[in-house]
């Protein structure tokens, strides 16, 4: 089993964190923007999909 040692592991921590590389204040503002719009559009797709299939299911339930 290999040895725990807690000192290297948390400067092993900062150097790969170091390594990140963060996104700027535009691209995370155009990403949530991105986000945002798909949302909508995809909520409004679904809404009219489910209120689709609901009518049908109506009608068909009428005609019994």
């Amino acid at each position: 089993m290999a040895k725990f040692n807690p000192g290297q592991f948390f400067n092993e921590v900062k150097a790969e964190a170091r390594k990140v590389v963060w996104p700027t204040r535009q691209e995370t503002t155009t990403t949530a923007i991105f986000v945002a719009l798909m949302m909508v559009m995809l909520a409004v797709f679904f809404l009219g999909i489910d209120s689709l299939f609901g009518e049908i299911v109506r009608f068909l339930l009428s005609l019994a």
